[in-house]
């Protein structure tokens, strides 16, 4: 475990139709949150893409290597560590939601692509990403200069056992790049990705899109930062700005010394995968 502490950053964008003008204001937004401090930098879900089965073939038939290559360029440009939120990513014929991982020289450290796709039938929406993307079969962790990191895709928060696997595996914060919607944002949102971080005494990142008013599908926002207490050290509202917050890895020691609810699994009689 790390013991410096360090500062990471929520870009909460709107995503523009217009790719390129996403694109330029998501480095805007990468390059301020470094110039203030931040060491790590978190972009939302489909980024660049808007969240629409409109859109989600039509930006996939563009590729995915020019996002790529721009991230990777933000990463090294400004000495981050930077979580590529998702993007439509393209291979061997299939389509998948996949956040892509850069350290402080723009390598390309970690994949994660989604698990569980968003196929909901609630009332007064249905949505199915099934229908385009095909899932992900890895639980995703990463080493990096300040400790053990894990990566997971929106949906993927409702499955408790994912994480409390990254846990096993040693992270001791979860980077969730989201587009909760207004139907299920207001209620489960923040509690999911509380519960998450407190379940397994970690630090948990929830990285939302900014609301874009209007458009067929409008995310919740409210980007938030959950210690391993369970604590929100830091959130905001659905508009489109930068979320900071400091990361102390101490606290993740300080509150299994105090709660060792993760430290004493009965492994005996139930067990998740390392």
């Amino acid at each position: 475990m790390s013991e410096q502490n360090y500062k990471i950053a929520v870009c909460q964008l709107r995503t523009e139709l217009s790719q390129p003008e996403t694109l330029d204001k998501a480095e805007t937004m990468v390059k301020e949150a470094a110039e203030n401090g931040a060491k790590v930098v978190c972009l939302p879900e489909m980024f660049n893409c808007p969240y629409s089965k409109n859109y989600f073939r039509k930006i996939a038939a563009l590729g995915h290597e020019e996002t790529f290559t721009r991230m990777s360029g933000w990463a090294k440009d400004n000495g981050i560590i930077l979580i590529g939120g998702s993007i439509p990513e393209t291979e061997d014929g299939k389509i998948y939601n996949t956040c892509f991982v850069f350290d402080e020289n723009g390598r390309n450290i970690a994949r994660h692509r989604k698990v569980h796709l968003f196929d909901v039938d609630i009332p007064g929406m249905r949505f199915s990403e099934s229908h385009t993307f095909s899932p992900g079969s890895d639980i995703t962790v990463f080493d990096t200069k300040y400790g053990r990191m894990g990566a997971a895709i929106c949906f993927d928060v409702r499955f408790p056992e994912m994480f409390r696997a990254m846990a096993k595996r040693g992270a001791e914060i979860i980077f969730l790049p989201a587009q909760f919607n207004m139907k299920t944002g207001p209620g489960h949102w923040k509690q999911s990705i509380s519960m998450r971080a407190l379940d397994n005494e970690v630090f948990f990142v929830g990285a939302a899109a900014a609301r874009y008013d209007g458009f067929d599908y409008e995310c919740w926002g409210h980007s938030a930062v959950i210690d391993p207490y369970g604590y929100a050290i830091a959130e905001c509202d659905e508009t489109e700005q930068i979320l900071y917050a400091e990361i102390d890895p101490e606290r993740i020691s300080a509150v299994r010394g105090q709660l060792p609810t993760f430290t004493r699994l009965r492994e005996d009689v139930y067990s998740v995968a390392r």
